[in-house]
């Protein structure tokens, strides 16, 4: 193990940020396998998703939902645009804006990963407890959110 700024030594499972992308790896490789047979990873399937629940949002309201920022949203939408699952679409009010919706063909799509996703959902829950999974999504939304950031950003700043 290498030596912390002061001497101690870092123990990676300590590690809040590298025990939960572990954790996120591992979740996403089985999500991953239950939907390849629509071609899609369960991510782009939570793409449409999330798409389909905002209706159509700008760029930056997916992003900002999502938790990514614009450019590396941008990198993800290509397939799925390139494959007519989305539309970009200049916004009526602010034609710097794009917005992004489901095409018929993504809504078809969407339904298929959806069936899958369905699938090894039910299987994660029976596997960990409807509880204990219903509270790790709680937790997630809690480290996801822009209040939890900005509280992490200010201990950081007092600190």
């Amino acid at each position: 193990m290498a030596a912390g700024p002061t001497g101690e030594r870092a123990d990676p499972s300590l590690c809040s940020n590298a025990m939960l992308r572990q954790a996120m790896r591992s979740l996403g490789q089985i999500y991953d396998d239950a939907l390849a047979p629509s071609g899609l990873r369960a991510t782009q399937h939570g793409l449409l998703a999330s798409v389909a629940r905002l209706g159509t949002p700008t760029m930056g309201e997916l992003a900002e939902s999502l938790v990514m920022d614009l450019s590396g949203l941008g990198h993800t939408l290509k397939p799925l645009t390139r494959d007519g699952y989305l539309r970009l679409v200049p916004d009526l009010h602010d034609r710097r804006a794009r917005r992004v919706s489901l095409t018929d063909l993504g809504r078809a799509k969407l339904g298929e990963t959806t069936a899958l996703w369905s699938g090894v959902q039910g299987r994660f829950e029976a596997a960990f407890g409807p509880e204990r999974a219903a509270e790790l999504r709680a937790v997630h939304a809690l480290l996801a959110s822009r209040a939890f950031r900005e509280r992490v950003a200010s201990a950081a700043s007092r600190g």
